[in-house]
């Protein structure tokens, strides 16, 4: 199979790292104009030197904007307008105690992880409705539907854009727009090593060992026993927003290694 998304412009927020980079860069490798999107110059300069080193003659652009509010979205939406495919990457996450969790905390995660794509879909959509051809991509966790204890108000967020995504697919449907959400479990993102690094010091192990570790130790279920890495979570989404996938719609893929306990 070839992806060719030659002459489709791609926007992925939150590219400067982790799986929105190796999204980026897994659409650059196919052909797309990337968007690249992160908070500060630094970052996405960074990121931009690093997908063109690996894809050598990539279009890309950056977007400087903290996607947290609705001005932050439309700063956004000024530089990318024109987007074919929309992957909501954006995403925070981070454990505390149900009770310590305070109303400004679950506010701050319901706008950055689910009222972010909120918007961008309800800005892009109708041009993609219009023109025939679109892909929208909700980059949601196993979480949505293993809900973490000790990261409730995360868990909800995951599970929202599920619904979103799903109600999304049937509002463009028959329009030739496809909208789904990819499910990652544990994988070797840079947010996964910094919270690895201590042990990683401690131990001297490998980042792939402390990982494969704190799967069976935290998720047992696995079935592939380790964690997943950027890239192979890029290649579902890569997949996803291609014409191949044109099939595919309202459906939540999950890249979790067999962490949830199911078989649908």
């Amino acid at each position: 199979m070839k992806i060719d998304l030659s002459g489709k412009v791609a926007l992925v927020t939150a590219s400067t790292g982790g799986i929105g980079l190796a999204i980026a860069t897994g659409l650059a490798e196919s052909g797309a104009e990337v968007i690249l999107n992160g908070r500060s110059e630094a970052s996405v300069t960074k990121a931009k030197e690093a997908l063109a080193k690996q894809v050598p003659g990539a279009k890309v652009r950056t977007a400087i904007a903290d996607l947290g509010s609705a001005q932050g979205v439309d700063a956004l939406l000024k530089a990318a307008s024109d987007a074919d495919i929309l992957v909501n990457n954006a995403g925070i996450y981070g454990a505390k105690d149900f009770y310590e969790t305070d109303d400004a905390t679950w506010e701050n995660y319901w706008q950055t992880n689910v009222m972010s794509g909120v918007r961008l879909a309800r800005a892009l959509l109708p041009n993609l409705v219009k023109k025939g051809w679109g892909r929208v991509v909700f980059i949601s966790s196993e979480s949505a539907r293993n809900i973490p204890a000790d990261m409730i108000h995360y868990g909800v967020t995951k599970t929202a854009q599920l619904s979103l995504a799903r109600g999304l697919a049937k509002y463009v449907a028959g329009s030739g727009v496809t909208v789904n959400s990819v499910l990652p479990g544990p994988t070797m993102s840079d947010g996964f090593a910094a919270m690895m690094q201590e042990e990683i010091d401690k131990t001297g192990k490998s980042l792939e060992t402390v990982a494969k570790a704190f799967v069976m130790a935290n998720r047992p279920s696995s079935v592939i026993q380790r964690a997943a890495t950027v890239e192979e979570v890029a290649n579902m989404v890569v997949y996803v927003c291609s014409k191949q996938a044109s099939a595919t719609s309202g459906a939540a893929l999950r890249v979790d290694g067999g962490v949830v306990d199911d078989i649908v």
